[in-house]
């Protein structure tokens, strides 16, 4: 990946921005206009339709696809946010040997056992699924999306 700046820092996803979103503008406008100068072609209009809303789906899905980049997203910073309090230094050479698994699985320990686990998830290279076994005393994540 080549390194940020001010002219590269925007980021598409293509198929959204170029292909879903443009072909659904399209579709609406021409069904609007068919319906109202063609209604008697009742079937044509109802495939019509049904791929109108499969595009449609695609597109809410994509967004979807968006909110759970963000969940992960902060869920990242809350880890080095954490780390930061807890050790009183920076956790970039920590989440460069932590799988993103193991990182959100930390979030539910409480401040003992996650220096306990997180050093065991560096040695031991455990899973996040094994730190979450591995918890004692459960930290409750309510907030979740």
């Amino acid at each position: 990946m080549s390194e940020q700046n001010y002219k590269n820092h925007k980021k598409f996803y293509p198929p959204h921005h170029f292909i879903y979103l443009p072909i659904l503008i399209v579709l609406e406008i021409v069904g609007m206009y068919k319906i109202w100068d063609n209604p008697e072609n009742q079937l044509t209009w109802i495939l019509f339709s049904i791929v109108f809303f499969l595009l449609f789906y695609l597109a809410f899905m994509t967004r979807q696809h968006y909110a759970l980049g963000l969940q992960n997203r902060m869920v990242m910073l809350e880890f080095k946010q954490r780390y930061f309090e807890i050790f009183g230094k920076r956790s970039d050479e920590m989440t460069d040997q932590l799988k993103f698994s193991q990182i959100a699985a930390l979030r539910f320990a409480y401040d003992d056992e996650f220096k306990e686990l997180l050093n065991r998830a560096l040695q031991e290279n455990i899973s996040g699924d094994e730190i979450k076994r591995s918890i004692k005393n459960w930290r409750a994540d309510h907030q979740r999306v």
